[in-house]
């Protein structure tokens, strides 16, 4: 995990709308409540390899793939790969 992105800097404001949280829990079959605080532990990983394209993150951890909006971090969808 590189700590010199605004991803990492901004873990505190990672959120995701409420269609959001069901989508990620329906992709990667989680059944906690709170997927951003699953989501933050993802990326704050240090396996968590993170790269930017265009206006987001894609946070590829384990075996799934993350991603958040690089100006609201919004975490969008995240998907197994």
């Amino acid at each position: 995990m590189s700590t010199d992105n605004d991803l990492i800097k901004n873990l505190d404001k990672l959120h995701t709308t409420d269609l959001g949280a069901v989508r990620i829990r329906r992709n990667l079959s989680v059944e906690t409540e709170d997927v951003v605080s699953w989501c933050r532990e993802k990326t704050a990983s240090l396996r968590a390899v993170i790269t930017r394209s265009g206006k987001n993150w894609y946070v590829d951890v384990e075996d799934i793939v993350i991603t958040v909006n690089a100006h609201s971090y919004t975490i969008i969808t995240a998907h197994r790969k």
